[in-house]
């Protein structure tokens, strides 16, 4: 993956021991770029914040929703809308759609996160 990101942004990418990440370029655009991916790339999902995710897969009880790059959560069919029941997901959420999302629960047992559109 690192490899990946200084092909794409023309970054030298230098990482300590302890962790430290040391990120150079001669491109302020092409640094920025790979500061993004690599938080995006370490970033956990927190409890009770709101995010603009992606719907990248629907099914029959709900939708898979990406909060960020690597992370994805349930939008189950009951947390779609409090107007009615949702019956059809198709109806209200499209692949590729932009929607709104809040994590509701977090199990850290198996790492699943719980997302709510009516919440958000």
């Amino acid at each position: 993956m690192i490899n990946k990101i200084i092909e794409e942004t023309g970054v030298a990418i230098d990482i300590e021991d302890d962790g430290h990440v040391y990120i150079t370029s001669v491109s302020a655009d092409g640094m920025a770029k790979a500061k993004q991916w690599i938080e995006d790339l370490t970033r956990e999902a927190e409890l009770g914040v709101t995010y603009v995710g992606k719907v990248i897969k629907i099914m029959d009880f709900g939708a898979f929703v990406e909060i960020f790059p690597g992370t994805e959560g349930l939008l189950h069919i009951s947390e779609i809308t409090d107007k009615e029941r949702v019956m059809d997901v198709h109806k209200y959420l499209k692949e590729g759609q932009q929607v709104k999302v809040k994590v509701v629960k977090l199990d850290p047992e198996n790492g699943k996160i719980s997302l709510s559109i009516k919440k958000a």
